[in-house]
């Protein structure tokens, strides 16, 4: 189908979805959340075998209703859109962190005490905003993995590793996150967030690494403060294995930042516009994955427990994600035009000014959901969209930057670096909270220290 000439749409043309769209069409995204929440508990053996299937079942249950009500060619235009400028985008930049991340291996013994495990967090957290949430992610899952397979009470851990590394440290640079990048690109300064965000970020870092302590603490004299059988026979050095990895996760920050500091022609892959900074971005990926994987000893990767498995599982159900949530981005860009537009009208009061906390909440509950990225823009958009201004004013700016930062924290979809922390957690034994269970953790945890950055900044 691809290579069927009517397909290729003329330089020009991009078909969007009516501003009018009905909320109907989020049904089958709708669907895709409560089959990644609800199957795995209910049929596991059949989600085990074919998640990636019920995925791509979604995906069309949207894409073929499409092509009904607006044409195939237009549906088509909608799949490649969402498949070239986002999908690809996302899932090779996890691929090449994921393939470098896991050809570094901490060597030695690490004991997973609390004080160990909150000193790994902690450094996570800062890690995260300068080689991104998902590369500190993937750097530091595995030696904490490690540190703790003696311990009988791990959730916890990964539940605050989700939490801070994969999500509240990327906070304070473009690096740290996809929509703050986007804001970069759209004229946002590269250290504003890290002046305006770093009291917040602080704030609520701080919180739960104490937080952490405490429970971690707890837990760990219930267990009897366990040490590990082969600890004191262990005779390796605490250091690192797969060094050159660095070099690697280093080249992957700089292309992304490179990316987004020239502009090249624009060409189109059906009708689909493509600029070519960031096909040779995505290329690169490539590249630096493939060379990450011809350079690394074998051995170092097997040591590290790496397999391919979680990165397959991500690939899988995120296809499914993305085509099924063309409809919900459509509506929410349609703003007061579309079928959420109550949603939108709460950022503006009855003199329509700005609300601060509600730039904050809207854009930070839709990010749990939706791509943090788009719904970022969205809001930024409905700001005024003028980052000279924005930064002039800082409060909204920075409401709308902490909300989508902050809130992918709120579910295991709304981060990219937060289910494949689950999926390899669960790989090595870790039994993780099921989608709603861990929501239950993030609402009863974060929404109150949300609710007090509210309070104390943007209210």
């Amino acid at each position: 189908m691809l290579l069927v000439p009517s397909l290729c749409f003329a330089e020009g043309q991009h078909f969007q979805l009516p501003k009018d769209l009905s909320i109907l069409w989020v049904v089958p995204f709708v669907c895709m959340l409560l089959s990644i929440a609800i199957c795995p508990l209910a049929v596991p053996h059949f989600w085990e075998h074919h998640f990636g299937k019920v995925a791509g079942f979604w995906g069309l249950a949207f894409l073929i209703p499409c092509a009904l009500t607006f044409g195939f060619g237009n549906a088509f235009f909608l799949a490649a859109e969402s498949v070239l400028l986002e999908y690809v985008p996302f899932i090779l930049l996890l691929l090449a962190l994921f393939t470098v991340a896991g050809g570094i291996r901490l060597k030695g013994t690490l004991v997973g005490t609390p004080i160990v495990n909150t000193a790994i967090l902690a450094v996570g957290t800062l890690l995260a905003s300068w080689m991104g949430t998902t590369g500190a992610a993937m750097l530091l899952i595995r030696p904490l993995l490690r540190a703790n397979a003696h311990r009988k009470y791990r959730v916890h851990q990964v539940v605050f590793f989700i939490f801070l590394v994969a999500n509240i440290g990327g906070s304070l640079t473009p690096l740290g996150d996809p929509p703050l990048f986007l804001g970069f690109l759209k004229g946002v300064s590269f250290f504003w967030t890290t002046v305006h965000l770093f009291a917040k970020t602080l704030l609520i870092s701080v919180i739960l690494l104490a937080l952490y302590f405490v429970i971690d603490t707890v837990l760990f004299k219930k267990e009897g403060s366990p040490v590990p059988a082969d600890a004191a026979n262990s005779k390796e050095k605490l250091g690192f294995e797969g060094c050159i990895n660095f070099v690697f996760l280093a080249c992957i920050v700089a292309n992304t930042l490179i990316s987004g500091q020239w502009t090249g022609p624009t060409f189109h892959i059906f009708g689909v516009p493509m600029e070519l900074q960031n096909v040779v971005r995505d290329i690169m990926y490539i590249v630096i994955a493939v060379a990450s994987w011809k350079s690394t000893d074998m051995g170092c990767r097997t040591r590290n427990n790496f397999t391919w498995a979680p990165i397959e599982e991500v690939a899988k159900l995120f296809i499914g994600i993305f085509l099924s949530m063309i409809p919900a981005i459509a509506i929410l860009k349609a703003g007061s035009d579309g079928a959420l537009a109550s949603v939108v009208n709460l950022t503006t009061d009855a003199e329509g000014h700005h609300v601060t906390s509600m730039f904050f909440w809207m854009t930070g509950l839709l990010s749990s959901f939706l791509d943090n990225a788009p719904t970022y823009l969205v809001f930024f958009n409905t700001a005024g969209g003028n980052a000279a201004q924005l930064m002039v004013d800082g409060e909204v700016l920075a409401a709308i930057s902490a909300g989508a930062v902050f809130m992918g924290a709120n579910t295991y979809i709304g981060n990219a670096p937060n289910f494949m922390v689950k999926a390899i957690s669960e790989e090595q034994g870790v039994k993780m909270p099921s989608f709603f269970g861990y929501m239950a953790w993030s609402v009863g945890i974060l929404c109150p220290l949300f609710a007090l950055i509210t309070f104390i900044f943007f209210m």
